[in-house]
């Protein structure tokens, strides 16, 4: 007789709060997560028209050190991490041996021989040995994600809430960009502009010990512009609105790159992991591209779903599909025969068995505002 060992979800330094709060819990990527509070349009609406924070600790976050810190990035990440100066952040992924996808990250320069790499928390393992698999360099590399953690503070309000405990000049800090000071008292916070809502605002790295500190400043700080918790319902249809990608849905071990519309992190200046590969089919041209797509017959697109043309015939996946709170409409992304992926063409989502007309789309769906 066998029994089954599950591993025990992890919890954030924040976990509690939620709970407090009356967040719907859920499991994702190892962690126990809140998935919404009071409902996800709601959220949706407060993070594009006023401040709602995300608790994101589950994310990863690796320290890479020394003289040979950004040689092992140029050798495992597709962008030109050469072109980052201090305070600098750079979007890029980690290309397998196949021409998949290990991760989509951001890449944080600290100071010269410094760097913060910060990776999806369902691939903290795999993008680790990934790493040090590919490192001939022998580079000092800590692992910070049980002792960090990170609180997405997002909408048009953020800025005003945020400079209220802090002395960093946040209209200083371009997007992409990054500074470190004191933030509600605590000590060495990166504040971060790289958010994946769309609605501005910033990201704020900091050590566990400070999270409950942190929570109670912002929520306080914030009354007055109508701040809200945010849970990651909310987050998956704000960034999908953006048409960003989410690892497992619209990339993973098995798509490429170019495939995923992600040539522009793609660089052919430099080698790297699969970089002759992917080359190659930069030349030869894609068989599918990642496109957006909205619906014109009534249905939600699903991830799964099978797309096809006016006869039937299967012509891609659906990687992503919601209704879109901000739009009123229900929109999707998916991976779609190079011949059909152009803008404006009809395709058809096969939702049990009928076909449902849509229309191929670029993104993002809604333009920053």
């Amino acid at each position: 007789m066998t029994t089954e060992t599950t591993t025990p979800l992890k919890n954030t330094a924040l976990s509690q709060k939620h709970i407090a709060l009356g967040a719907k819990m859920v499991p994702f990527a190892g962690y126990n997560m809140p998935v919404s509070y009071e409902g996800i349009n709601t959220e949706h609406e407060t993070v594009r028209t006023a401040v709602g924070v995300f608790d994101v600790s589950h994310m990863g976050e690796f320290i890479l050190k020394g003289e040979h810190a950004l040689d092992l990035i140029q050798a495992v990440t597709s962008n030109d991490a050469s072109k980052l100066t201090d305070g600098k952040a750079q979007y890029s992924c980690l290309p397998n041996s196949t021409g998949g996808i290990v991760d989509d990250l951001i890449v944080y320069r600290i100071d010269e021989k410094t760097y913060m790499l910060v990776v999806n928390a369902s691939n903290i393992d795999k993008d680790w040995n990934w790493i040090k698999q590919n490192d001939k360099w022998n580079v000092e590399m800590h692992n910070i994600s049980d002792k960090t953690s990170l609180l997405a503070v997002q909408g048009p309000k953020a800025t005003a809430v945020l400079q209220k405990l802090t002395a960093v000049d946040l209209a200083s800090i371009p997007y992409y960009s990054f500074a470190k000071g004191e933030f509600a008292g605590a000590k060495n916070v990166l504040i971060s502009n790289t958010g994946y809502t769309g609605a501005g605002g910033f990201e704020i790295y900091f050590e566990n010990t400070d999270a409950q500190k942190i929570w109670d400043a912002l929520f306080d700080a914030g009354k007055e512009f109508g701040i809200k918790p945010i849970g990651l319902g909310a987050r998956d249809t704000l960034r999908l609105e953006m048409g960003f990608c989410l690892y497992g849905n619209d990339i993973d071990d098995n798509t490429s790159p170019l495939e995923a519309g992600l040539g522009w992190i793609t660089k052919f200046t430099k080698e790297f992991t699969t970089s002759e590969w992917l080359k190659e089919e930069k030349e030869k041209g894609v068989a599918k591209k990642l496109m957006g797509f909205e619906m014109i017959d009534r249905g939600i697109p699903r991830h799964g779903y099978t797309l096809c043309d006016e006869s039937g015939n299967n012509i891609g996946t659906v990687t992503s599909g919601t209704q879109s709170p901000s739009l009123q409409k229900a929109i999707g992304m998916g991976y779609i025969a190079t011949a059909h992926a152009t803008e404006d063409n009809t395709i058809f989502v096969n939702v049990r068995d009928k076909l449902l007309k849509a229309k191929v789309r670029k993104v993002p769906f809604l333009k920053k505002p």
